[in-house]
């Protein structure tokens, strides 16, 4: 129809159109009016994305605007005097926007045409009354998730109380609530909790929550909504980790985990000194292979300790066959997934992060004063049948010393030298002279992050400044790092993803610092004087050797690099290709320099510095460069089929490459000490080096599938290479598989609004360990040493080789299967959480011992696969989070034990200090006590009727064995299980039942937390002088107020001389130098090193951010932390139960653990 004709029909239709005139105007504004409420209902339903943090009312009402095109109509002025506005929405109608981000402001909002107006909210009309009548509230309404589906099972709580109720299958619910003020708390598992004003009719929609739906990562290649997970998996958020004293995440991460077993490690508290680690306990018995953790940092393998904790943006423990099987060869025995921070939308947010730290030593024994000492080493003595130690002119200086009546401390020799032992009589305690009162560090982390929906980024830098507790020759730790990570959206469908990470570890210490070092200080008599009567330290003080002996230094550098690109062809459909590059150098110099005592006439002479002779000098350096490549390719694709089935496949190719290359050299006399390098010295020329690699690479694939987040399936299969095998057998393949059933999301399940979530979950997986000690086991390898042989050629030893070992054609993987069944709560209103996993790991194929050949072979013969274990135990995760009012608490408890037993093990003897069939790992084998004989009479009546093998002489005060077998003796039989004589398993020296609890509180900006970690059960054989006292020797021995608790009769020379009273009922037995008949492992001494710490304890308060902001800050909170503040345990009080057992020369000589007191700030600008 053409615009004339429309013309004339308009001009035929005008006087019909004027005798209708006013029912016209009623049916045009009336279409108006309706039109108008179209477009208004249109308008406020349109959906927002909005994340802000902190931001002020005026930046997010533009933002608003620009996503909508609507006009915004607000006072400049009073805006800008609103509080700042944080929100995290995403597709969220208009109205509802509005009503969240002016939830807590004095304004309120009208539509308006096309504008919508930001006015201030109306005042109350003020009455006479001046308590106003509160009537209850019935409020009715419907809960949704995205995409307007009702939701059922949905807990609605008023806040402060506990009325409540929940959703019905069709979302709607109703609830009498005290008044119109009562405010509403929405929670559902996987969704974002949210508090909502009560109101007659409420229509509430809630988000998916990515924390409780996706936190985990269940594999680098992916994540996983956690209600979704079969597997066994636990998460640590950066929330945990904050605020802990802690030079590296190891520390951090002791009893956060179930399962995750970290114990102290090496010289105990030492600055450098990391923790061991285990998943489930040991995987093998560490001959010819390893049992350790597969760690990745956002996808790549690398050091833990290594990175800066606040660069954390949460973490993921891998546990089971089925979790961890993607990752093939790698991770038989768990991966820890690592995952840092990252970039996010929003104006750039500037984070400054400090911390001061005061440590003190911790657990040192208190020394003997020297009259007690010397008293107790004439004892000892005198039980032994030997002239005393201390004369009597030595003893009367000695008191003389202590009450002030004489000054001097030494007495001159024959040979010009002083008389330190024997002869001096000071008081010195050693542990008061060598360690610090306390030692001071800091540390300082400052980091940005922001971005837009293109390009987001994340930079921070961190530096730790520690200084060690020796007083004399201060030790040192220094981190720097540096990390940047960005993320660019190139376009809708490609992602580009770069990671750049570099640290530098610095330890320094003095070379006499070493674990001859602890054992000697252990035995350091308290009559040798600091200082001789010259004022020149004395020569078994050893600080002569601290200050001038020489430093060693030993500094790493890492560098992690990281590219990834992202491609998405159609929507649910990703392929992911990434290159990752860690280079770790580390440079090691370690010099030995001479250093002197002086005589009576003060000339000086040389003393041995470390392990070296008396003058000796040298100088040594190592470099170790350590080169890692891998690259990913996968792909993923997610879909639904009929909605309710959801699917997703995943598929890929792994490979790794690790190079290793070593230099060191060494030489000897040093012709100045002023400049200590190789290029200085003239002797003794050394050098060594080496090169190896190891490759792998895998094909992998996995398959999850969910019906109604009811029924959970995931398959997985990995195919891995690995170099470290014979061509024939280096590929293997592994599969795994495990399954859910989410009962509580069943039509049936009668507790929806008392348990929300109830999972049930197996999983069943195999592996295969490439983790041998030799990473060429199939070849056959000459030994050739340069200039060590044993004949001169021309004068000099020429270089020399010797016969290869055999080689195991047969040497292959270790295989371990495990399976794990566990259960997964969440009720009163998603409050009380509970996780339970039951499991049990086998290794076969285990790397044994070589098999008994002819000894006329000649060599050594080859370790093969021979032997299985297996490891069992479980774990369980309780929680509890709740408010009240404005204060809000949580509590978290975790429990774990794990024990490994041997199945099968080559020992044809049974000889039972060897691995043995049945063998549970730590078993301790000893002698059965019946007690400390109180007097010659019982010890006679004793050893008339049972001989005891360890002595011929035996008297009151001492150790009375268990004749077992009954054989009229006490011993060892033949050592083996078929004839243990009298010993039996006594103990377990592996720590089980480990233990965490965790509480937190805030209110009102104050914030606090409590943890505590422990052991509850472990046995320990203590050994050394800590412990005894007298052992081994008069030099092996020392004396502290921990061994006074031993026999004595009225035949003691401490009684008789009234040093100490008699005690009969003593714990410890008579001591002796030269025998240690009483010390055998036995009932009576075994100690429960169980234990419970309080770990950390801070307080922290955060400021108001209102007037904050009006300073340009958006958070200020401060707080003061301590770290091992106390122990409760059963031990003796010589010993730390957190450093027993770490090896060395005995127990309790090593570095001491350390109390951390900390004061720290945090600030957002």
């Amino acid at each position: 129809m053409h615009c004339r004709e429309l013309f004339f029909i308009f001009l035929k239709e005008i006087p019909a159109i004027l005798c209708n005139g006013f029912f016209l105007k009623m049916k045009i504004t009336t279409f108006l009016i309706i039109v108008s409420l179209q477009v208004s209902a249109n308008v406020l339903s349109q959906e927002i994305s909005l994340s802000v943090k902190e931001a002020r009312l005026k930046e997010v009402l533009v933002s608003i605007r620009k996503q909508t095109g609507i006009r915004m109509v607000y006072n400049t002025e009073l805006i800008g005097k609103a509080k700042p506005v944080s929100v995290d929405i995403k597709r969220l109608p208009l109205q509802r926007t509005l009503e969240l981000v002016l939830a807590e402001q004095p304004f309120d909002y009208e539509w308006n045409g096309n504008t919508i107006l930001i006015k201030p909210k109306l005042e109350t009309a003020k009455t006479v009354i001046t308590e106003p009548v509160q009537t209850q509230l019935v409020v009715s309404g419907k809960v949704y998730k995205s995409g307007n589906s009702p939701l059922s099972g949905v807990s609605i709580r008023e806040k402060g109380t506990n009325n409540g109720t929940t959703t019905n299958e069709n979302g709607t619910f109703t609830l009498t609530v005290k008044d119109a003020r009562s405010t509403l708390v929405f929670s559902y598992v996987g969704f974002k909790t949210i508090e909502n004003i009560a109101s007659a009719q409420m229509s509430i929609t809630l988000e998916e929550d990515a924390s409780a739906m996706d936190e985990v990562v269940v594999v680098g290649y992916g994540t996983q909504k956690k209600i979704n997970l079969t597997g066994s998996v636990s998460t640590v958020s950066a929330k945990q980790l904050e605020s802990r004293p802690v030079q590296n995440l190891g520390q951090a991460l002791q009893g956060m985990v179930p399962g995750l077993n970290l114990q102290t490690a090496g010289l105990g508290g030492e600055l450098n000194q990391t923790m061991s680690v285990n998943i489930r306990g040991a995987g093998t018995i560490g001959v010819g292979s390893s049992s350790s953790v597969l760690v990745l940092i956002d996808g790549m393998e690398g050091d833990m300790n290594a990175l800066n904790p606040q660069d954390i943006e949460n973490i993921s423990v891998l546990k089971d066959a089925a979790s961890a099987a993607i990752y093939g060869s790698r991770a038989p025995f768990g991966v820890i997934l690592i995952t840092t921070k990252a970039g996010k939308i929003g104006k750039p947010v500037v984070n400054y992060n400090n911390n001061i730290r005061l440590s003190a030593p911790r657990g040192l024994p208190t020394m003997l004063d020297s009259k007690t000492f010397a008293y107790y080493y004439n004892e000892v003595a005198a039980n032994d049948g030997e002239a005393a130690k201390f004369s009597q002119t030595v003893l009367d200086k000695i008191i003389a010393y202590q009450n002030g009546e004489i000054s001097t401390v030494s007495t001159a020799g024959a040979d010009g030298k002083w008389q330190y032992y024997t002869g001096s009589n000071a008081n010195t305690n050693w542990f008061e002279e060598f360690y610090k009162n306390f030692s001071t560090s800091h540390e300082h982390t400052m980091s940005v992050n922001g971005g837009s929906d293109r390009v987001k980024y994340y930079s921070s830098l961190n530096y730790m400044d520690q200084d060690g507790l020796n007083k004399y020759a201060n030790d040192n730790f220094k981190r720097f790092s540096f990390a940047t990570k960005l993320d660019v959206k190139i376009s809708d469908k490609l992602d580009l993803l770069t990671n750049t990470r570099f640290v530098r570890e610095d330890f320094d210490k003095a070379t006499h610092m070493n674990d001859l070092y602890y054992h000697n200080i252990a035995r350091r008599w308290p009559t040798v004087p600091v200082r001789d009567d010259n004022g020149f330290f004395s020569e078994p003080s050893e600080i002569n050797q601290l200050l001038d002996g020489g430093r060693t230094n030993y500094q790493k550098d890492f560098l992690y690099q990281q590219i990834q690109l992202k491609y998405q062809p159609v929507k649910g459909w990703n392929i992911t290709g990434n290159v990752n590059y860690r280079i770790t150098n580390r440079n090691d110099h370690g010099e030995i320099l001479k250093a002197y005592a002086y005589a009576v006439n003060k000339e000086p002479f040389l003393v041995p510095v470390g392990y070296n002779s008396a003058g000796g000098t040298s100088v040594a350096e190592t470099a170790r460069k350590d080169e890692y490549f891998s690259t990913n390719l996968f792909s993923d694709y997610s879909f639904n089929i009929a909605e309710d089935h959801q699917f997703t496949v995943l598929a890929g190719f792994n490979s790794e490459l690790n190079k290793y290359r070593t230099l060191s050299g060494t030489m000897s006399g040093l012709i100045t000490d002023d400049i200590p390098t190789l290029n200085t010295a003239t002797l003794d020329p050394k050098t060594n080096g080496g090169y190896q690699h190891w490759a792998i690479a895998g094909f992998f694939s996995r398959v999850n599938y969910s019906y109604k987040d009811r029924y959970l399936l995931e398959l997985n299969a990995r195919y891995d290479g690995s170099s470290r095998f014979p061509t024939d057998l280096r590929w293997n393949l592994f599969p795994s598989f495990s399954a859910g059933w989410n009962i509580s999301n069943e039509a049936f399940w009668p507790l929806k609004s008392e348990i929300s979530l109830f999972k049930i979950r197996g999983s069943y997986g195999e592996l295969g360990n490439q983790g041998t000690d030799n990473w060429y086991p199939f070849y056959s390898i000459m030994p050739v040493t340069a200039g060590q042989g044993s004949w001169l050629l021309n004068g000099v030893k020429p270089n020399s080789a010797s016969a290869p070992n055999l080689i195991s054609s047969s040497l292959t993987w270790e295989r371990v299967s495990s399976w794990n069944l566990g259960l997964d709560v969440a009720a009163l209103n998603n409050r009380l959480g509970l996780a339970f996993d039951l499991y049990k790991r086998n290794t076969y194929d285990m790397i044994g011992p070589a098999p008994d050949l002819p000894a006329i072979l000649g060599t050594a013969v080859p370790r093969i696969n021979n032997s299985e274990m297996y490891s069992k135990g479980f774990e369980v995760e309780l929680s509890w989070k709740d408010d009240i009012g404005d204060f809000n608490y949580g509590v978290r408890a975790v429990l774990s034990d794990d024990q490994q037993t041997i199945t099968k093990y080559p020992n044809s003897t049974g000889n039972f200090t060897q691995w043995y069939n049945g063998k549970k790992n730590g078993e301790i084998w000893g002698y059965t006590t019946l007690g400390i004989a109180q007097t010659q009479e019982q010890m006679d009546a004793h050893i008339a009727n049972t001989k005891q093998s360890f002595a011929t002489k035996w008297q009151a005060g001492d150790v009375m064995y268990l004749d077992k077998n009954g054989d009229g003796q006490v011993n060892n039989g033949a050592n083996t299980l078929a004839n243990p004589g009298d010993m039996s398993i006594i103990g377990n020296s592996l720590p089980r039942f480990r233990y965490s609890l965790d509480l937190t509180a805030n209110y009102k900006g104050f914030d606090v937390r409590v943890f505590l970690q422990g052991i509850g059960k472990r046995d320990h054989v203590p050994n050394g002088p800590y412990f005894w006292g007298a052992n081994g020797g008069m030099w092996q021995s020392a004396g502290f107020q921990e061994n006074m608790d031993f026999f004595r009769d009225e035949n003691s020379v401490m009684v008789q001389n009234d040093v100490l009273g008699i005690n009969t009922d003593a714990y410890l037995p008579r001591p002796y130098f030269n025998t240690q008949k009483n010390q055998q492992t036995q009932t009576r001494y075994i100690q429960n090193a169980a234990y419970l710490r309080l770990k950390n304890a801070q307080l922290g308060y955060t400021f108001n951010p209102t007037l904050l902001s009006k300073i340009g800050l958006s958070k200020i909170r401060v707080y003061a932390s301590g770290e091992n503040l106390l122990t409760f345990t059963k031990m003796a009080k010589v010993f730390d139960p957190e450093t027993v057992g770490l090896g060395g020369w005995n127990d309790g000589k090593s570095y001491p653990f350390s109390t951390i007191y900390s004061f720290g700030l945090s600030v957002n600008f």
